[in-house]
């Protein structure tokens, strides 16, 4: 796809989705209204300021916009030369932050880099690059995954470590994710269905087989299943965040005046946002939550399939992987808080704490914002009658 901008990306009008905007921003502003409804007792007992998670979100936000406008004003055709290099740079960090004394421990887990202002979660950078790396595999090698089981094992391989290394932080969450990814991104460029079978089998399998063998994650899985045997123990989490729903019934009790994250609620701010929002706004809530991430994915693969017309495949797996990525996230975090999926700590994208984490989800975005515009200006110099939508 050639446009105008190649070699001066920053003296054009882009192309605004304006859908992706609305759904993007909302959820951006919902989750700073609630992070700071679930934090501001937190700040003030910690730092003995009210404000401090408020303003520091505040501050992720920003800087996330700014990267985003980073990514959003470099083309394609430079995600498709340096992701290669850059995914294997982020596999360098998963190596580096278990090292002692580098990677910052937090809950018995080391999986962030302390960057001056803000903590990163090595993981993340990781699924954005794994979305880059995936789309531009599956174009290259598009014959051979479609016709043979080799080209489904190669980035299983290379995937294989990734999560190893992501185990010993531990990570379990973040290994899922990132193989659902990759096995999804393979699916919809055409794997064969058999062998994809066979492959999602194995890798749920032995999944199942690391938590059965695990005894902290077995124990979460047996919490899970009645978290009323222990209320005030392993069952603790998933009590709090019941009670959370209950609560919140058709309307919630009202912003601000929610009662389990006054140090009930474990995480409020970032692994459990989604049952204060459940309090506090209730069903509505909610459902607007839902709906949001559900119009986000959507228009992530909408984006894909107009991508894939203008016969730009890199494009377009980068669209469907960025849509499976947040889609399956913010599944399985609700999923989790509704006690409908044992916990995992999974945070809900654009809207929980965090600063890497926030930077990295916008930059995400920014580029479904890039794909859009790039199709756009494509069909624009497109002889009439031929415009793909």
């Amino acid at each position: 796809m050639k446009t105008n901008d190649k070699h001066t990306p920053f003296r054009f009008k882009l192309h605004i989705d304006q859908t992706l905007l609305l759904v993007s921003f909302s959820l951006l502003l919902i989750g700073f209204v609630m992070v700071s409804s679930a934090s501001l007792h937190l700040g003030a007992k910690i730092n003995n300021d009210t404000l401090y998670y408020p303003e520091r979100q505040f501050v992720h936000m920003v800087l996330g916009l700014i990267a985003a406008t980073f990514v959003v004003y470099r083309p394609m055709h430079f995600w498709r030369e340096y992701g290669g290099k850059a995914f294997l740079f982020s596999i360098f960090l998963l190596v580096i932050v278990l090292f002692p004394g580098v990677g910052v421990k937090v809950n018995g887990s080391t999986r962030w880099l302390n960057i001056p202002g803000f903590r990163i979660q090595v993981s993340e950078i990781v699924k954005f690059f794994t979305v880059i790396f995936m789309a531009h595999y599956v174009t290259r090698q598009q014959k051979t995954v479609q016709e043979s089981s080799t080209g489904l094992m190669r980035p299983l391989v290379i995937f294989a470590v990734v999560s190893f290394l992501l185990l010993l932080e531990p990570d379990f969450g973040s290994a899922v994710v990132i193989l659902i990814i990759v096995m999804g991104v393979m699916f919809l460029a055409g794997a064969q269905l058999l062998q994809f079978i066979v492959l999602l089998s194995s890798v749920s399998f032995m999944a199942g087989m690391l938590v059965y063998f695990s005894p902290y994650r077995w124990q979460r899985v047996t919490s899970f299943m009645d978290p009323w045997a222990d209320p005030l123990k392993t069952g603790f989490q998933l009590v709090q965040a019941l009670i959370s729903f209950g609560r919140g019934e058709w309307l919630g009790v009202g912003l601000g005046n929610g009662l389990q994250k006054l140090f009930y609620l474990p995480e409020a701010h970032t692994d459990f946002l989604f049952s204060v929002v459940a309090e506090e706004l209730g069903l509505i809530g909610v459902v607007t939550v839902i709906g949001l991430f559900t119009a986000f994915v959507w228009k992530a693969f909408a984006i894909g399939v107009i991508a894939e017309k203008a016969g730009e495949r890199f494009s377009a797996f980068i669209a469907y992987g960025v849509g499976i990525w947040f889609g399956f996230q913010a599944f399985v975090n609700m999923g989790v808080n509704m006690g409908l999926l044992p916990t995992k700590g999974l945070t809900l994208p654009l809207m929980s704490y965090g600063g890497g984490s926030m930077m990295i989800m916008c930059c995400a975005v920014a580029l479904l914002f890039r794909i859009h515009h790039e199709v756009v200006e494509y069909n624009a110099n497109l002889p009439k009658g031929y415009w793909h939508d």
